[in-house]
């Protein structure tokens, strides 16, 4: 599903990635540890192409992103990345049924289509009562489960999420971790997880630390 090799990345003078190596097969849930500083994000920035490598190569099943043009590269991590950051990013504006139908539309999906799979997967995520709702009006847990909602809307090839659940109390944090398990179960969805939650940690099939910008043991 992805393979990165040998990936550099500086920032002046500071080195933060020095030749990461990582392969994540199809539905497998990687979990990312490590201490604040030690090229977590700046990796997971890299993997979902938000930033570039100063050097090193990656793929998405088989293709290269950095080799396709900007439009070109938009458009593969719209169709192929799903993003959950540990703020939820929701458009403040928009209901929970908008936020979650944008990357749909972006996509190019009539709004008809776009609006039947988000009402599919809102509903899945049990979040039915809370359509109309915005970011405002609903709980942590909620805004964060929608967030999930808008990730998995074009069914992507896999999921980047980035502290998760660093925003939740205890309770709401063991939902949403339980809840990428189901999605693993029910839609076969492949993560890569930063976090410092040792319970998610714990639970995934691999878990690998990062230290002084590659990883150990």
């Amino acid at each position: 599903m992805l393979l990165a090799t040998g990936i550099h990345k500086n920032y002046g003078e500071l080195q933060i990635l020095k030749g990461v190596d990582l392969h994540v097969k199809e539905s497998e849930i990687v979990s990312i540890v490590g201490s604040s500083g030690a090229g977590k994000t700046t990796l997971l920035q890299i993997l979902g192409t938000l930033d570039k490598p100063d050097s090193g190569k990656m793929s998405i099943n088989g293709i290269d992103p950095f080799s396709l043009s900007s439009n070109k590269m938009a458009a593969f991590r719209n169709k192929q990345i799903g993003f959950i950051f540990q703020f939820h990013q929701l458009l403040p504006e928009f209901n929970a049924f908008e936020n979650v139908m944008l990357p749909a539309l972006i996509m190019g999906l009539s709004k008809k289509e776009a609006a039947d799979k988000a009402k599919e997967i809102l509903a899945k995520i049990g979040l039915e009562s809370r359509f109309n709702h915005r970011p405002s009006e609903l709980s942590g847990g909620e805004q964060q489960r929608v967030a999930v909602c808008r990730s998995l809307i074009n069914n992507p090839a896999i999921i980047f999420a980035d502290e998760p659940s660093g925003n939740l109390d205890s309770k709401n944090a063991a939902e949403l971790h339980d809840l990428f398990f189901q999605l693993r179960e029910d839609f076969k969805q492949t993560f890569v997880i930063v976090t410092h939650n040792e319970n998610l940690a714990k639970m995934a099939d691999r878990t690998l630390v990062m230290k002084d910008g590659n990883f150990i043991g």
